[in-house]
């Protein structure tokens, strides 16, 4: 109560905001996520690509690369663009599958 009293309802209105963006953000299909995930895998192996050499070439992290195939994480549009330009294929490749 202490930063209301202090702030007025702007922190409070802040934090709802903040909240509400937070979950318009988490929206995930896991069954989506997996399959990209074992696309990219396919298409790496195929490449000749390990995970560390993708993850070098496309100038992510490695954990990144585990956690796209393995479907941990909602990547972005920035990241499948450059794994797509390190495996030298379109991008659109990388969604060529069917969930």
């Amino acid at each position: 109560m202490l930063i209301y009293q202090y702030y007025g309802m702007y922190p409070i209105i802040f934090l709802l905001l903040i909240h509400q963006l937070a979950r318009v953000n988490n929206i995930r299909d896991e069954a989506y996520l997996k399959a990209f995930g074992k696309n990219l895998r396919l298409i790496r192996k195929r490449q000749g690509f390990s995970m560390e050499k993708l993850a070098l070439d496309a100038g992510i992290e490695y954990s990144q690369i585990f956690d796209i195939e393995h479907g941990k994480i909602n990547t972005t549009i920035s990241t499948v663009r450059v794994i797509a330009k390190a495996l030298k294929i379109p991008e659109k490749d990388l969604f060529d599958f069917n969930a």
